[in-house]
């Protein structure tokens, strides 16, 4: 009886297991489509997913160096959808949803106990991409590429804006990411585009 009891418990363990592996390749693949469904409306238009700074991960600052003088003129802050850094530390790939949000603030740079230090100030406005996989919106030009692409001003973070502003000054008319975000981003193409080395939780 005891060899049949341990086939038994065997054969029921492997049933658990494959019914819960089961579950989590199915709730990881609904993950992607609950991710789009928070950030986009029905037509692919992003927005500034609520709430993400107490709900995303944490992926890294960036500092732009001001023209002149000492100090940073903007600081950008990014965070990254629950569960990035895991998936991508697994395999070098960003998941299928995955939403990053850069924050761009103006910086001010003054003396502390320190030294000269820049510190981010007023917002200015928002980055938001989003990995997509199976291209969900080929009609939408702010879609391509594996990611939809998006800026939005401060005071309006439901609605993209049409004047993507220039660190230095200026703002170039926004309507089509192939214009007006992908050649600052063609030098990270090997790394889908993102800048991953600039991201200590992603390295690997």
């Amino acid at each position: 009886m005891k060899p049949i009891k341990a086939a038994l418990c065997a054969a029921g363990l492997s049933a658990m297991v494959a019914i819960i592996g089961g579950w989590q390749m199915g709730s990881f693949a609904a993950n992607g489509e609950s991710k789009a469904e928070a950030v986009t409306d029905t037509k692919g238009n992003l927005h500034v997913p609520e709430a993400y700074r107490t709900t995303y991960e944490f992926l890294g600052t960036w500092a732009v160096a001001a023209d002149q003088g000492q100090g940073s003129q903007e600081l950008h802050v990014v965070y990254a959808s629950p569960g990035t850094i895991a998936a991508y530390r697994k395999d070098g790939n960003f998941p299928d949803g995955t939403v990053l949000v850069k924050e761009v603030h103006f910086a001010a740079t003054g003396q502390m106990t320190t030294g000269t230090v820049s510190h981010a100030d007023n917002l200015r406005g928002w980055f938001v991409m989003m990995k997509d996989s199976s291209g969900r919106y080929p009609g939408n030009n702010t879609w391509g590429d594996g990611w939809g692409w998006s800026w939005f001003d401060a005071a309006s973070p439901s609605t993209p804006s049409l004047k993507l502003p220039f660190p230095g000054g200026g703002v170039a008319t926004s309507t089509d990411y192939r214009e007006n975000c992908k050649a600052c981003h063609q030098p990270a193409q090997a790394t889908d585009w993102i800048y991953a080395d600039g991201y200590p939780p992603l390295k690997r």
